[in-house]
């Protein structure tokens, strides 16, 4: 089914930076873009209002991700640019600088399990 481009709605990727709310937000949670920009596999990177960047992804089965977008190894915001992939059916992404891995869902480390990334909670809507 085909719809015109007038009767579609634009959905929006919220995240929940914070377990209490931010000023300016409803909730917590801060709207970051809109689904259509995501593609599956590719990362984007969000400016946080407390300066922090999150990396936004969407994976091949259509579940939208947040994580940090420091790479903890290197100290760079690049891990919205990293490779996207899955292991034991889990989505990570792997850092563009060094290849450490980080499960999209808890932030795990996959290949350092003493590390890990913030996640946020993500809403689609």
């Amino acid at each position: 089914m085909t719809l015109a481009p007038e009767t579609t709605t634009t959905l929006t990727v919220r995240l929940r930076p914070a377990a209490t709310a931010a000023p300016g937000t409803d909730d917590g949670w801060l709207a970051v873009c809109d689904l259509s920009v995501l593609i599956p596999g590719r990362g984007v990177a969000a400016l946080l209002p407390d300066g922090r960047q999150a990396a936004v992804f969407m994976d091949r089965a259509g579940r939208v991700y947040a994580i940090d977008n420091r790479d903890p190894f290197s100290g760079a915001a690049v891990l919205s640019r990293g490779l996207t992939g899955s292991h034991r059916g889990r989505a990570f992404v792997a850092s563009p600088l060094l290849k450490q891995r980080f499960d999209l869902a808890s932030g795990l480390c996959l290949d350092d399990e003493s590390v890990r990334v913030t996640t946020y909670e993500v809403q689609v809507g």
